[in-house]
């Protein structure tokens, strides 16, 4: 049995959830069909969603159409939660992206398709609620065409739009107009059926299909399906359309043999989610794309460590269920363990340090041989970090420890939100809004009883070395507080978006092992606070020099020195300070201009293009993230409320004029006497 790991996408409120409930209804997995406000749906299982009526973490779950196996992955649709949607986009092997008839194309569903675009998933696209009033058909698949997915191809008709009696009917390429329109957006990549149409030589309905289905196979052409998860109408078409067009990732056979993807290769994979079981026990989702897992076998999984290393856990499967239980995947080994294989997803146990976004293989080569894959620990990321912070402190006396290990546990199901000692019993925690501030915080309380106090969320600035910089500080053999151990550092530029990496001019050799692995630990943690306390980023630390005295000198003499080694030579280059930035698409009427302009100029953005765009201007460019909420309360009154607003997180600019400063934590390497009173304090306390 084949089996198709498909996404389900949307901006919020589009009914994605509705429609996952009703293809596994329709479908026969579920008996009953669920629903949003009832808080009875398969995939939003948790209190808190079903309390607020949206999906906060992604969900799995999966029926059978003839020979297909479908895992249904169910994604949150809000912006703030955009984090669980990377995750589970390398882990797709095609996606739907779901609109509704009213609102139509709307600010996520734009963001969530130029990632599609961007992975090259094959995506179908499906037009909900055709009967709620004000539901549109013809100038809808325009503006999809338009702002979208220019390969928007409808294979549907609708009656009774935007009434309950709402129907939709197949066969929309039966007629020639719609199927010489086709034709004509399939032929912008395919000559011969240009050179066809230049001769008025229209295909047959069949063959339209055939290139639309290859077309859409290579994410350039999107059929548009209609209808209604409430009522059902168009989810048997829709169901067709998934066989018909979309297929399992090339390469990811539904069975392998043990050596996975290639002889000799061990098992690939990605781990997208987590759970927590009855006991509290972490439950993660295993995406596999090549090789077998068995239970009871002993895993290693890799991580990429936000300063740029990699570190690895390894533990063995106490449990191992596929999610698809029909499918091949399912399948028993003859010695009594249940066997996952490839193309599959499993739930898997026994391994209490796994994170969200850990990879089963060796890092950096993608299933199929190649770099930087969809199950590579390098993958680059499809959305931007968060960008704004808040200091988390706790309401009762008492519970600091409690509350940093609470919200430790649940970074290792966000990875993104990088929770953070911020002194004084107080933790940072990064955020891409208040809404996901408020779930961490009814978490904190539900699951770990504990109530937190937030402050209010300000911006997320970092910084980036100026220039070249080095610092070397050697060996002493006096003073009760000095360190028997020599480090010199070099700190240079790296292009922006490659991180921090970590380089050695001196030979492995002139150091034991743990003394190299304690100064790179300590100078990649050490730039998480910068010269002006923001975490440092795109640079290269090379180390220069070391020397140490065998038997006096420990690792704890590296870990204590490189600090202020590191800092010495950060000062020496000198930093900047960057903001997070959104570009930005505003279309407003054609006598608002100058007052949206001149808005835009006050707040500080970059505007890059203002354009007549038929019945309205587009003016687009990029503004600090820190501004986005003002200027978007301030439209409505600048345009009499006909404005729309879109934006992305895209790209930084340095900081004009006084760089921002945030409280440093943890000792300050740049005032030597007080980092030294620091660590004496630790050593005492």
């Amino acid at each position: 049995m084949r089996t198709l790991n498909l996404g389900i996408l949307a901006h919020v409120d589009a009914g994605k959830t509705s429609l996952t409930e009703r293809l596994l209804f329709d479908n026969g997995s579920i008996g009953q069909l669920g629903s949003v406000d009832s808080g009875s749906t398969q995939t939003d299982t948790d209190e808190l969603e079903r309390q607020r009526g949206i999906t906060i973490r992604s969900a799995v779950a999966s029926f059978a159409v003839g020979d297909l196996q479908v895992n249904l992955v169910d994604t949150p649709g809000h912006p703030d939660f955009i984090a669980e949607v990377e995750r589970v986009l390398v882990v797709l092997d095609a996606a739907i992206l779901v609109l509704s008839a009213v609102e139509g194309v709307q600010a996520q569903t734009r963001v969530l398709m130029k990632s599609l675009a961007r992975l090259r998933l094959p995506t179908l696209l499906f037009v909900n609620k055709i009967d709620r009033r004000g539901a549109r058909q013809d100038d809808l698949v325009a503006d999809i065409r338009r702002r979208l997915a220019p390969g928007a191809i409808p294979v549907q008709t609708v009656a009774g739009l935007g009434t309950r009696a709402a129907r939709t009917r197949p066969g929309a390429l039966d007629q020639p107009a719609a199927r010489h329109r086709a034709a004509e957006i399939l032929a912008e990549h395919d000559d011969a059926l240009l050179a066809r149409l230049l001769n008025d030589d229209l295909p047959a309905r069949a063959e339209v299909e055939a290139r639309l289905a290859g077309q859409t196979a290579a994410a350039l052409a999107h059929p548009v399906f209609f209808g209604s998860a409430l009522t059902g109408q168009g989810a048997d078409e829709l169901t067709a359309g998934i066989r018909a067009f979309l297929a399992p990732r090339p390469g990811m056979p539904a069975r392998a043999g043990a050596g996975g993807a290639g002889e000799g290769e061990g098992p690939r994979g990605t781990v997208f989610a987590i759970e927590r079981g009855h006991g509290g026990e972490k439950v993660a989702y295993l995406r596999l794309f090549s090789g077998e897992v068995r239970e009871r076998q002993r895993l290693t999984l890799a991580r990429r460590e936000p300063g740029g290393g990699i570190s690895r856990i390894t533990g063995s499967l106490t449990g191992l269920e596929v999610v698809a239980p029909t499918a091949a995947g399912a399948e028993d080994d003859g010695r009594g363990r249940r066997v996952l294989t490839a193309g599959n997803i499993a739930r898997i146990r026994g391994l209490p340090g796994v994170r969200v976004g850990d990879r089963l293989g060796e890092p950096g080569r993608a299933a199929g041989g190649g770099t930087d894959g969809g199950d590579g620990v390098d993958s680059a990321p499809q959305f931007p970090p968060p960008s704004l912070e808040t200091i988390v402190t706790p309401a009762g006396p008492g519970q600091a420890a409690r509350l940093h290990a609470a919200l430790v546990s649940l970074a290792d199901e966000d990875p993104l939100i990088r929770a953070r000692a911020a002194g004084g019993g107080a933790t940072s925690v990064l955020l891409y809004g208040a809404v996901q501030q408020e779930v961490i915080a009814a978490r904190l309380e539900r699951d770990f009883g504990v109530t937190a106090e937030f402050q209010p969320i300000r911006p997320v600035y970092f910084e980036r070395p100026a220039g070249p910089g080095q610092a070397c500080e050697q060996i002493q053999r006096h003073g009760p507080n000095d360190f028997i151990a020599t480090v010199g550092l070099r700190v240079t530029q790296a292009a922006p978006g490659t991180g921090v990496s970590f380089r050695r001019e001196v030979e492995y050799g002139a150091l034991p092992r743990a003394f190299h692995r304690a100064i790179e630990e300590t100078a990649l943690a050490t730039l998480e606070q910068g010269l002006y306390g923001w975490e440092v980023t795109d640079c290269a630390i090379t180390l220069i020099q070391a020397g140490y005295v065998s038997p006096t000198s420990v690792a704890a003499d590296f870990r204590g020195r490189t600090p202020m080694v590191l800092m010495q030579a950060l000062r020496a280059a000198g930093s900047r300070v960057y903001e997070p930035c959104h570009h930005f698409e505003v279309e407003i009427p054609g006598d608002a201009l100058s007052l949206v302009l001149s808005h835009l100029a006050g707040l500080g953005a970059d505007v890059a293009q203002s354009a007549d765009a038929g019945p309205a201007w587009l003016v687009t460019g990029q503004i600090p993230a820190r501004l986005v909420p003002e200027f978007t309360r301030a439209l409505p009154g600048l345009t009499r409320g006909e404005g729309a607003w879109w934006s992305q997180p895209s790209g930084d600019r340095p900081v004009r004029g006084r760089f921002p400063v945030r409280p440093r934590t943890g000792g300050n390497p740049l005032d030597r006497e007080e980092y030294l009173r620091f660590l004496s304090r630790g050593r005492d306390g």
